[in-house]
């Protein structure tokens, strides 16, 4: 296990009570001594001082961050000043991303893609960061097919991405094929699935159905036979991921990035029950 990257997702804080969650949380998690945390960035910067805050926050402590940068709503001028800030404060990690496109906007801003974006903070920064980028192994919900979906994304390691991290998914077998595509495509970066506990069915089902994640036929109907019975969601969910995780990792998958949602107990007992402490 000590080649592979183990990391956790956090999203800034609006407040100082959830800002003290947080912090709760990042002592519990840091105990796992994962490769590094990544922290969300709202569309066109609106979350730019929470993400650096809590970047700082957790280099504090002596861990690895990764902000993510986005580009819907932003202009290579904002970019650019999100750069040399990061810099400036020794930061080397970055996850790149196009952004969902917030309700009712119609200007991209300078960047379209991804790949844009990549290719610009090398233009302007060389090999100063590491950058993840996002993969789809279930195909992006707004591709036009599954080879144009597999084409964004070898642009996007053209243009400069290190490594890439995938949208959760629970089936492992498209992973594995997805990895098949990338392969005879000559997509050679590490790959690391993402993870997503389960911790309630409805708010799984808002956030697979806008980002594309399939939850199979069985799993959503054993989940809505819970109703509101929360603890066995939780129980079936723990299986569930921890059963994909081993297999995952059994089978040679670089690493797992958990998607906390800023909460530490599904992760930290998914980590206990694959053994990796």
């Amino acid at each position: 296990m000590t080649n592979r990257d183990f990391s956790f997702e956090f999203f800034p804080t609006k407040t100082p009570e959830g800002a003290q969650k947080l912090l709760a949380v990042r002592r519990q998690l840091e105990q796992l001594k994962p490769r590094f945390f990544s922290v969300t960035f709202g569309a066109g910067g609106s979350t730019r001082e929470g993400t650096l805050a809590t970047v700082l926050a957790i280099k504090k402590d002596g861990f690895e961050a990764a902000p993510h940068l986005t580009c819907i709503g932003s202009t290579r001028e904002s970019i650019k000043a999100i750069l040399e800030e990061y810099k400036s404060h020794g930061i080397r990690h970055l996850v790149a991303l196009r952004g969902d496109i917030p309700s009712g906007t119609l200007e991209f801003g300078d960047f379209r893609y991804a790949s844009e974006l990549i290719a610009y903070v090398r233009e302007q920064t060389g090999d100063w960061f590491h950058i993840e980028c996002a993969c789809y192994p279930e195909v992006h919900p707004q591709a036009k097919s599954p080879q144009d979906d597999l084409l964004a994304f070898k642009r996007k390691v053209e243009a400069g991405a290190s490594a890439a991290i995938t949208q959760y998914f629970y089936n492992a077998d498209a992973y594995f094929r997805f990895l098949d595509e990338c392969e005879a495509m000559k997509i050679e970066v590490p790959i690391v699935p993402g993870v997503m506990p389960i911790a309630s069915f409805t708010q799984l089902a808002r956030f697979s159905d806008a980002c594309g994640a399939e939850i199979p036929r069985w799993m959503r109907l054993k989940l809505q036979s819970f109703g509101d019975d929360r603890a066995s969601i939780r129980s079936f969910g723990l299986d569930v991921v921890t059963a994909l995780c081993d297999r995952m990792l059994s089978q040679g998958a670089p690493g797992l990035h958990f998607y906390t949602l800023n909460m530490a107990g599904l992760s930290t007992t998914i980590w206990q029950r694959l053994g990796l402490s």
